[in-house]
Protein backbone atom coordinates (compact mmCIF):
# COMPACT_ATOMS: atom_id res chain seq x y z
CA UNK A 1 0.00 0.00 0.00
CA UNK A 2 1.11 3.22 -1.08
CA UNK A 3 0.34 6.68 0.69
CA UNK A 4 -1.52 8.30 -1.83
CA UNK A 5 -3.84 5.06 -1.87
CA UNK A 6 -4.78 5.28 1.38
CA UNK A 7 -7.41 8.04 0.62
CA UNK A 8 -8.92 5.78 -2.17
CA UNK A 9 -9.02 2.65 0.11
CA UNK A 10 -11.22 4.65 2.58
CA UNK A 11 -13.31 6.34 -0.28
CA UNK A 12 -14.96 2.90 -0.21
CA UNK A 13 -14.20 1.48 3.28
CA UNK A 14 -16.97 4.39 4.08
CA UNK A 15 -19.29 3.70 1.95
CA UNK A 16 -18.56 6.99 0.05
CA UNK A 17 -16.87 5.13 -3.41
CA UNK A 18 -19.34 2.15 -4.53
CA UNK A 19 -21.73 1.92 -1.50
CA UNK A 20 -23.81 -1.27 -1.68
CA UNK A 21 -25.54 0.08 1.47
CA UNK A 22 -28.91 1.77 1.23
CA UNK A 23 -30.48 1.70 4.38
CA UNK A 24 -29.09 4.97 6.93
CA UNK A 25 -29.03 2.68 10.01
CA UNK A 26 -26.74 0.45 7.98
CA UNK A 27 -24.12 3.11 7.07
CA UNK A 28 -24.02 4.08 11.05
CA UNK A 29 -24.16 0.73 12.29
CA UNK A 30 -20.83 0.31 9.56
CA UNK A 31 -19.09 3.30 10.33
CA UNK A 32 -19.83 2.74 14.37
CA UNK A 33 -20.45 6.61 15.38
CA UNK A 34 -20.52 9.40 13.17
CA UNK A 35 -20.19 13.02 14.12
CA UNK A 36 -23.11 14.99 14.72
CA UNK A 37 -23.02 17.87 16.39
CA UNK A 38 -24.45 19.67 13.66
CA UNK A 39 -27.55 17.99 12.57
CA UNK A 40 -27.94 19.13 8.62
CA UNK A 41 -24.60 18.19 8.10
CA UNK A 42 -25.07 14.74 9.81
CA UNK A 43 -28.04 13.73 7.63
CA UNK A 44 -25.89 14.32 4.75
CA UNK A 45 -22.88 12.33 5.81
CA UNK A 46 -25.54 9.00 6.07
CA UNK A 47 -27.18 10.20 2.83
CA UNK A 48 -24.08 10.53 0.65
CA UNK A 49 -22.93 6.85 1.95
CA UNK A 50 -26.41 5.75 0.78
CA UNK A 51 -26.00 3.38 -3.06
CA UNK A 52 -30.35 3.69 -3.44
CA UNK A 53 -30.19 6.17 -6.46
CA UNK A 54 -33.73 7.13 -4.71
CA UNK A 55 -32.11 8.66 -1.55
CA UNK A 56 -33.72 11.32 0.26
CA UNK A 57 -33.37 13.46 3.58
CA UNK A 58 -36.89 11.88 4.79
CA UNK A 59 -34.94 8.20 4.73
CA UNK A 60 -32.24 10.02 7.41
CA UNK A 61 -35.02 11.80 9.33
CA UNK A 62 -37.32 8.80 9.73
CA UNK A 63 -34.65 6.72 10.66
CA UNK A 64 -33.81 8.86 13.72
CA UNK A 65 -37.76 9.67 13.91
CA UNK A 66 -38.45 5.50 14.43
CA UNK A 67 -35.77 4.86 16.56
CA UNK A 68 -33.32 3.03 13.98
CA UNK A 69 -30.24 5.55 14.82
CA UNK A 70 -29.54 7.03 17.88
CA UNK A 71 -28.25 10.72 18.40
CA UNK A 72 -26.49 11.29 21.77
CA UNK A 73 -23.39 12.40 23.35
CA UNK A 74 -21.07 9.67 23.42
CA UNK A 75 -17.08 9.63 21.65
CA UNK A 76 -15.35 12.71 22.39
CA UNK A 77 -17.82 14.36 24.68
CA UNK A 78 -19.58 14.95 21.06
CA UNK A 79 -22.94 14.56 19.96
CA UNK A 80 -22.42 11.24 17.24
CA UNK A 81 -25.06 9.35 15.54
CA UNK A 82 -25.60 4.99 16.35
CA UNK A 83 -27.21 2.22 15.64
CA UNK A 84 -29.58 1.83 18.20
CA UNK A 85 -28.41 -1.35 19.71
CA UNK A 86 -24.86 0.45 19.76
CA UNK A 87 -26.01 3.31 22.11
CA UNK A 88 -25.79 1.95 25.40
CA UNK A 89 -22.74 -0.12 25.25
CA UNK A 90 -21.32 2.94 23.08
CA UNK A 91 -22.11 5.82 25.58
CA UNK A 92 -21.14 3.57 28.92
CA UNK A 93 -17.78 3.06 27.23
CA UNK A 94 -17.31 6.64 26.93
CA UNK A 95 -18.88 7.91 29.72
CA UNK A 96 -17.33 7.45 32.58
CA UNK A 97 -14.20 9.02 31.11
CA UNK A 98 -16.08 11.99 29.47
CA UNK A 99 -17.56 12.78 33.22
CA UNK A 100 -14.39 12.67 34.83
CA UNK A 101 -12.63 15.17 32.86
CA UNK A 102 -16.06 17.26 33.10
CA UNK A 103 -16.00 17.20 36.57
CA UNK A 104 -14.00 20.37 37.23
CA UNK A 105 -16.33 22.45 35.14
CA UNK A 106 -19.35 20.60 36.59
CA UNK A 107 -18.09 22.26 40.06
CA UNK A 108 -17.09 25.81 38.10
CA UNK A 109 -21.11 24.96 37.58
CA UNK A 110 -21.81 24.34 41.02
CA UNK A 111 -23.36 21.06 39.67
CA UNK A 112 -22.72 18.81 42.63
CA UNK A 113 -24.01 14.82 42.74
CA UNK A 114 -27.12 15.81 44.47
CA UNK A 115 -28.21 19.30 41.86
CA UNK A 116 -27.44 16.53 39.17
CA UNK A 117 -29.27 13.94 40.86
CA UNK A 118 -32.09 16.00 41.29
CA UNK A 119 -32.19 17.65 37.75
CA UNK A 120 -31.91 13.40 36.91
CA UNK A 121 -35.55 12.84 38.61
CA UNK A 122 -36.84 16.04 37.04
CA UNK A 123 -36.38 14.81 33.69
CA UNK A 124 -37.42 11.53 34.21
CA UNK A 125 -40.85 12.64 35.14
CA UNK A 126 -40.92 15.13 32.39
CA UNK A 127 -39.85 12.73 29.92
CA UNK A 128 -41.78 9.39 31.52
CA UNK A 129 -44.43 7.54 29.85
CA UNK A 130 -43.02 8.26 26.23
CA UNK A 131 -42.94 11.92 26.14
CA UNK A 132 -40.81 13.82 23.55
CA UNK A 133 -40.21 17.09 24.97
CA UNK A 134 -38.00 19.93 23.13
CA UNK A 135 -35.03 21.74 25.12
CA UNK A 136 -36.88 24.85 25.79
CA UNK A 137 -39.28 23.06 27.31
CA UNK A 138 -36.84 20.55 29.91
CA UNK A 139 -35.39 24.30 31.10
CA UNK A 140 -38.49 25.71 31.30
CA UNK A 141 -39.41 22.64 33.73
CA UNK A 142 -35.93 22.60 35.93
CA UNK A 143 -36.49 26.41 36.18
CA UNK A 144 -39.90 26.18 37.59
CA UNK A 145 -38.23 23.12 39.99
CA UNK A 146 -35.76 25.56 41.51
CA UNK A 147 -33.20 24.81 39.11
CA UNK A 148 -30.92 27.50 37.55
CA UNK A 149 -29.91 26.58 34.10
CA UNK A 150 -28.51 29.91 33.32
CA UNK A 151 -25.05 30.42 31.52
CA UNK A 152 -24.34 26.54 30.40
CA UNK A 153 -25.98 24.88 33.50
CA UNK A 154 -28.90 23.65 31.27
CA UNK A 155 -26.35 22.17 28.40
CA UNK A 156 -23.97 20.81 30.85
CA UNK A 157 -27.38 18.71 32.80
CA UNK A 158 -28.74 17.57 29.63
CA UNK A 159 -24.87 16.24 29.03
CA UNK A 160 -23.98 14.56 32.35
CA UNK A 161 -27.89 13.02 32.08
CA UNK A 162 -26.82 11.64 28.52
CA UNK A 163 -24.05 10.30 29.64
CA UNK A 164 -25.74 8.59 32.47
CA UNK A 165 -27.59 6.71 30.18
CA UNK A 166 -30.84 8.48 30.92
CA UNK A 167 -31.80 10.61 27.94
CA UNK A 168 -31.23 10.97 24.52
CA UNK A 169 -31.77 13.19 21.56
CA UNK A 170 -35.51 12.33 19.65
CA UNK A 171 -36.91 13.03 16.94
CA UNK A 172 -37.56 17.22 15.61
CA UNK A 173 -40.43 18.50 16.51
CA UNK A 174 -41.39 22.09 14.59
CA UNK A 175 -37.15 22.70 14.06
CA UNK A 176 -36.38 21.70 17.39
CA UNK A 177 -35.00 18.48 18.90
CA UNK A 178 -36.53 16.63 21.29
CA UNK A 179 -35.25 14.70 24.11
CA UNK A 180 -36.21 11.01 25.24
CA UNK A 181 -35.65 8.43 28.26
CA UNK A 182 -33.41 5.89 26.71
CA UNK A 183 -34.90 3.12 28.32
CA UNK A 184 -38.23 4.08 26.54
CA UNK A 185 -36.91 5.15 23.10
CA UNK A 186 -34.12 2.09 22.83
CA UNK A 187 -36.24 -1.14 22.44
CA UNK A 188 -32.79 -3.57 22.10
CA UNK A 189 -29.98 -2.94 23.65
CA UNK A 190 -26.23 -5.33 22.88
CA UNK A 191 -25.15 -5.46 26.39
CA UNK A 192 -21.08 -5.42 26.25
CA UNK A 193 -18.44 -5.51 28.82
CA UNK A 194 -15.82 -3.15 28.95
CA UNK A 195 -13.30 -5.49 27.03
CA UNK A 196 -15.95 -6.52 24.68
CA UNK A 197 -16.90 -2.94 23.80
CA UNK A 198 -12.94 -1.44 23.07
CA UNK A 199 -12.69 -5.05 20.73
CA UNK A 200 -15.80 -4.51 19.24
CA UNK A 201 -15.51 -0.70 18.25
CA UNK A 202 -11.79 -1.21 17.37
CA UNK A 203 -13.59 -3.73 14.66
CA UNK A 204 -15.89 -1.33 13.32
CA UNK A 205 -13.09 1.69 13.17
CA UNK A 206 -10.42 -0.22 11.24
CA UNK A 207 -13.07 -2.02 8.94
CA UNK A 208 -15.06 1.47 8.23
CA UNK A 209 -12.32 4.13 8.57
CA UNK A 210 -8.83 2.11 7.86
CA UNK A 211 -6.53 2.10 6.59
CA UNK A 212 -5.59 3.57 9.96
CA UNK A 213 -3.32 4.04 12.92
CA UNK A 214 -4.13 2.91 16.63
CA UNK A 215 -3.58 7.13 17.12
CA UNK A 216 -6.26 7.21 14.45
CA UNK A 217 -8.47 4.51 16.83
CA UNK A 218 -7.49 6.17 20.17
CA UNK A 219 -8.35 10.39 18.94
CA UNK A 220 -11.47 8.92 16.79
CA UNK A 221 -12.73 6.68 20.26
CA UNK A 222 -11.39 9.22 22.81
CA UNK A 223 -10.18 6.31 25.24
CA UNK A 224 -6.38 6.67 26.14
CA UNK A 225 -3.90 5.23 23.95
CA UNK A 226 -3.27 2.23 26.05
CA UNK A 227 -7.20 1.04 26.02
CA UNK A 228 -7.11 1.93 22.01
CA UNK A 229 -4.37 -0.83 21.93
CA UNK A 230 -6.61 -3.03 23.94
CA UNK A 231 -9.23 -2.88 21.64
CA UNK A 232 -6.80 -3.09 18.93
CA UNK A 233 -5.00 -6.03 20.10
CA UNK A 234 -8.66 -8.04 20.63
CA UNK A 235 -9.45 -7.52 16.84
CA UNK A 236 -6.23 -8.52 15.53
CA UNK A 237 -7.20 -11.62 13.89
CA UNK A 238 -9.69 -10.19 12.10
CA UNK A 239 -7.50 -7.15 10.70
CA UNK A 240 -4.68 -6.85 8.16
CA UNK A 241 -1.58 -4.34 8.59
CA UNK A 242 0.78 -2.41 6.52
CA UNK A 243 3.69 0.01 7.27
CA UNK A 244 3.64 3.24 5.30
CA UNK A 245 6.22 6.07 6.36
CA UNK A 246 6.82 4.12 9.60
CA UNK A 247 3.76 3.08 10.98
CA UNK A 248 1.45 0.62 11.26
CA UNK A 249 -1.96 0.98 9.24
CA UNK A 250 -4.15 -1.67 10.18
CA UNK A 251 -7.75 -2.31 8.13
CA UNK A 252 -10.28 -5.25 7.89
CA UNK A 253 -9.03 -8.26 6.02
CA UNK A 254 -11.95 -8.46 3.91
CA UNK A 255 -12.00 -6.80 0.87
CA UNK A 256 -13.98 -3.31 0.17
CA UNK A 257 -16.08 -2.80 -2.51
CA UNK A 258 -14.87 -1.59 -6.15
CA UNK A 259 -14.52 1.75 -7.13
CA UNK A 260 -16.09 2.96 -10.12
CA UNK A 261 -13.70 3.30 -13.30
CA UNK A 262 -15.74 6.67 -13.60
CA UNK A 263 -14.22 10.15 -12.31
CA UNK A 264 -15.50 11.60 -9.53
CA UNK A 265 -16.03 14.67 -7.41
CA UNK A 266 -17.58 13.77 -4.10
CA UNK A 267 -19.06 16.58 -2.26
CA UNK A 268 -19.27 15.44 1.67
CA UNK A 269 -20.45 17.12 4.92
CA UNK A 270 -18.74 19.06 6.87
CA UNK A 271 -17.43 17.17 10.64
CA UNK A 272 -17.08 14.28 7.89
CA UNK A 273 -16.05 10.97 9.19
CA UNK A 274 -14.09 11.17 6.06
CA UNK A 275 -11.41 13.92 7.76
CA UNK A 276 -12.64 13.85 11.65
CA UNK A 277 -12.41 10.14 11.85
CA UNK A 278 -8.29 10.52 12.16
CA UNK A 279 -6.00 12.13 14.03
CA UNK A 280 -3.69 12.53 11.69
CA UNK A 281 -5.19 13.65 8.07
CA UNK A 282 -2.28 14.50 6.23
CA UNK A 283 -2.85 11.80 4.07
CA UNK A 284 -5.76 13.45 2.44
CA UNK A 285 -5.50 16.85 3.29
CA UNK A 286 -2.06 18.78 2.91
CA UNK A 287 -1.05 20.51 5.79
CA UNK A 288 -1.15 23.98 4.05
CA UNK A 289 -4.86 23.31 3.28
CA UNK A 290 -6.38 22.38 6.44
CA UNK A 291 -6.87 26.54 7.78
CA UNK A 292 -8.86 26.57 4.60
CA UNK A 293 -11.33 23.52 6.02
CA UNK A 294 -11.12 24.66 9.44
CA UNK A 295 -10.89 28.41 9.36
CA UNK A 296 -9.63 30.18 12.03
CA UNK A 297 -9.12 26.64 14.15
CA UNK A 298 -12.24 26.95 16.28
CA UNK A 299 -13.33 23.53 15.46
CA UNK A 300 -15.73 24.22 12.73
CA UNK A 301 -15.17 22.23 9.56
CA UNK A 302 -16.77 22.81 6.33
CA UNK A 303 -17.90 20.69 3.99
CA UNK A 304 -15.41 19.26 1.61
CA UNK A 305 -14.41 18.30 -1.92
CA UNK A 306 -12.93 15.42 -2.63
CA UNK A 307 -11.57 13.69 -6.03
CA UNK A 308 -11.97 10.52 -6.74
CA UNK A 309 -8.51 9.62 -5.23
CA UNK A 310 -9.55 10.53 -2.26
CA UNK A 311 -7.42 14.12 -1.76
CA UNK A 312 -9.27 16.97 -0.32
CA UNK A 313 -9.74 19.38 -3.54
CA UNK A 314 -11.45 22.23 -1.63
CA UNK A 315 -14.64 23.17 0.06
CA UNK A 316 -18.18 24.22 -0.72
CA UNK A 317 -21.43 25.61 0.92
CA UNK A 318 -25.18 25.21 -0.08
CA UNK A 319 -27.67 28.31 0.31
CA UNK A 320 -31.44 27.79 0.48
CA UNK A 321 -33.45 30.11 -1.90
CA UNK A 322 -37.04 30.49 -2.16
CA UNK A 323 -36.87 28.48 -5.24
CA UNK A 324 -34.06 25.73 -4.42
CA UNK A 325 -30.71 26.11 -3.59
CA UNK A 326 -27.71 27.26 -5.00
CA UNK A 327 -23.86 25.48 -4.37
CA UNK A 328 -20.72 27.45 -4.23
CA UNK A 329 -17.57 25.61 -4.64
CA UNK A 330 -14.47 26.82 -3.26
CA UNK A 331 -11.58 24.40 -4.83
CA UNK A 332 -8.00 25.12 -3.09
CA UNK A 333 -6.79 25.83 -6.76
CA UNK A 334 -8.35 26.56 -10.33
CA UNK A 335 -10.10 23.75 -11.42
CA UNK A 336 -11.08 22.88 -15.42
CA UNK A 337 -14.15 22.45 -16.81
CA UNK A 338 -14.49 18.44 -16.25
CA UNK A 339 -13.72 19.08 -12.88
CA UNK A 340 -16.54 21.19 -12.77
CA UNK A 341 -19.12 19.28 -14.45
CA UNK A 342 -18.01 16.55 -12.11
CA UNK A 343 -18.86 19.19 -9.30
CA UNK A 344 -21.99 19.77 -10.74
CA UNK A 345 -23.06 16.11 -11.00
CA UNK A 346 -22.36 15.84 -7.00
CA UNK A 347 -23.99 19.13 -6.78
CA UNK A 348 -26.84 17.58 -8.46
CA UNK A 349 -27.10 14.45 -6.17
CA UNK A 350 -27.29 16.83 -2.80
CA UNK A 351 -30.17 18.86 -4.40
CA UNK A 352 -32.33 15.45 -5.27
CA UNK A 353 -31.38 14.46 -1.52
CA UNK A 354 -32.73 17.28 -0.25
CA UNK A 355 -35.67 17.27 -2.84
CA UNK A 356 -35.01 20.74 -3.97
CA UNK A 357 -34.14 22.07 -7.50
CA UNK A 358 -30.79 23.12 -7.83
CA UNK A 359 -30.71 26.64 -9.21
CA UNK A 360 -27.09 27.20 -10.04
CA UNK A 361 -23.75 26.50 -8.93
CA UNK A 362 -21.27 29.32 -8.41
Amino acid sequence: MKETSIGMERLRRQHLAGSVLDKPEQIVRSLGAMQAQDYHQAVWAVGSRMGNVNRGLSDVINAIAEGKIILSWSLRGTIHLMAAEDAGWMIKLSGQRIANSGKRRLAELELDDGTLERCRTILYKALAGGQRVDRPSLMQRLEQEGISTAGQRGYHILWHSAYEGLICFGPVIVKQQSFVLVEEWVKERRELSREESLVELARRYYSSHGPATVQDFAWWSGMTLTDARTGLDGAKRELAVETVGGCEYWRAKELCSEASSEQSVYLLAGFDEYLLGYKDRSAVLAPENAPQVAPGNNGIFLPLMVREDGQVMGTWKRMVKKKGLEVELNPFTPIDGYQKDLAAKAAEDYAAFMGLPLLKIV
